[in-house]
């Protein structure tokens, strides 16, 4: 696996493939069990894998607790991104919740002892939850950092707006956001506002939800066909995409999921990669030897293309005379 600075604040080298840990652990009914689920943390290292995002809240702390057993004895060989806002509690308490600092506080604190760590490299609010001013979210993450605790500031399904806001006054270093060739809205204001402020980009959902494998076409299940009222049913846009990645996929001797994460790496994004099986996981790492042509990237662009909206389509029209 290659190694890419993450962002232009840093000057940390990170994996190209980010190991997602929503799936380590089975404690909310789905998910890998805790042997299964170290091997896969296993198998990302040995391809060269360095870099695993979790959250309090996966698997009600599991996630994290998996993590901990598997970096205890070689943790400053990983970077660890963990995230709060929602709690690792099923019905967290009115004042355990939400990105103020006494919330940050207890979920700091339980995940680091969950990690078996004294620091996490980046923490970042899971999302925006509307009320806690952005000036008492960016207090709380710097006394953080102060204490020594976290290492650098992130912000996950924030508005590029507040995330501009918190960058131009606080050295933010990671932006996550869900991107994939079915999901590219960031690209009207997020990605560009992250190039500005030279910001890590953790594009999560990069498969979305495991429609761009391919898999629901063969009639498999999962969370995806489960959540759909009906059953999976593909619109016209997600058709033509599918059809291209699985063309794609047969001249590159691949799959159409790896050509989806190829997309992604060739946009400067560090994909999340989630795996509930090892088998999954060895699927996703060869994506990283795949090389997609300009012509191929372009073509992928245009069928997968959305309106960018107001103001961008006006100054699509009236930019290109200056």
């Amino acid at each position: 696996m290659k190694y890419k600075l993450f962002g232009t604040q840093t000057g940390l080298p990170a994996s190209e493939l980010i190991m997602g840990g929503s799936q380590l652990g089975d404690r909310r009914g789905y998910g890998t069990v805790a042997q299964d689920a170290l091997q896969i943390l296993s198998a990302y290292a040995d391809a060269g894998g360095n870099f695993i995002d979790v959250s309090d809240q996966y698997q009600f702390g599991e996630a994290e607790e998996t993590v901990g057993r598997f970096t205890e004895h070689k943790r400053h060989d990983f970077i660890i991104c963990t995230k709060y806002t929602r709690s690792s509690q099923a019905e967290p308490s009115p004042a355990n919740a939400g990105n103020h600092r006494k919330a940050m506080r207890q979920a700091i604190e339980g995940s680091l002892r969950r990690l078996k760590t004294d620091y996490v490299d980046f923490y970042i609010p899971h999302f925006d939850d509307g009320v806690t001013p952005l000036e008492e979210t960016v207090r709380g993450l710097e006394d953080m950092v102060t204490a020594g605790k976290v290492l650098y500031m992130g912000l996950a399904n924030f508005p590029a707006w507040k995330a501009a806001i918190i960058a131009a006054s606080v050295p933010l270093t990671a932006i996550q956001y869900e991107y994939s060739l079915l999901q590219r809205t960031p690209e009207r204001e997020l990605t560009a506002m992250a190039e500005h402020f030279g910001l890590g980009m953790m594009g999560y959902s990069p498969l979305a939800g495991g429609l761009l494998t391919g898999k629901y076409r063969q009639g498999s299940s999962g969370r995806l066909a489960l959540s759909v009222a009906g059953g999976y049913q593909e619109d016209e846009q997600t058709k033509t995409i599918l059809d291209h990645l699985e063309r794609m996929a047969r001249e590159l001797d691949a799959t159409p999921g790896q050509i989806a994460l190829a997309w992604v790496l060739s946009k400067g994004v560090f994909p999340i990669i989630g795996a509930r099986t090892l088998d999954h996981l060895k699927i996703s790492l060869r994506a990283t030897n795949i090389c997609l042509h300009a012509d191929q990237v372009k073509l992928l662009d245009k069928i997968s293309a959305i309106t960018m909206g107001f103001p961008h389509d006006l100054l699509a029209t009236v930019q290109k005379h200056y």
